[in-house]
C-alpha cells in the first residue's frame, strides 16, 4: 500500500502499519527465548476502514523479513499468519514444531498478555 510505514514496537510487541500518522493495522506478537529464540505473532489486527488494502499481508511479510534480517524464526500462532505463510512458503519458512508448542505453553502461561 502506497504512503504505509511500518514500524516495530519491539518492547510493546507489536508490528504497526501507519498511514499518515495513523495506526491502521498490526500484528501483536511476543519474543520467544527457549528452546530457541522466535518471533510469535499472536494476533493480527487491521482497522475496518483500511480491510482489503494488502495491510496484513505487508504486515506479515514484514514480519517474517525482520525475522530473517535477525536470523531468527517466527513461531506463527495467528491464524491469518499461518495461512499466509502456507501461501507464501518461500518468503515464510515452516515453524519447527517444538517451537510451536513453546510458544503455545508461552501463552497459556502468560494469558494477561493478549
Amino acid at each position: 500500500m502506497d504512503g504505509m510505514d511500518i514500524r516495530d514496537d519491539r518492547a510493546a510487541g507489536r508490528l504497526e502499519a501507519v498511514v499518515d500518522g495513523e495506526v491502521v493495522g498490526r500484528i501483536e506478537y511476543f519474543v520467544l527465548d527457549a528452546p530457541a529464540q522466535a518471533l510469535v505473532p499472536v494476533h493480527t489486527v487491521v482497522e475496518p476502514a483500511h480491510e482489503g488494502k494488502g495491510i496484513a499481508g505487508s504486515l506479515a511479510r514484514e514480519l517474517y523479513a525482520s525475522a530473517a534480517r535477525e536470523g531468527t524464526v517466527v513461531a506463527p500462532l495467528c491464524p491469518y499468519v499461518v495461512r499466509w505463510a502456507a501461501r507464501h512458503p518461500d518468503e515464510a519458512p515452516a515453524a519447527d514444531p517444538e517451537l510451536l508448542g513453546a510458544a503455545k505453553q508461552w501463552l497459556a502461561e502468560h494469558p494477561e498478555r493478549f
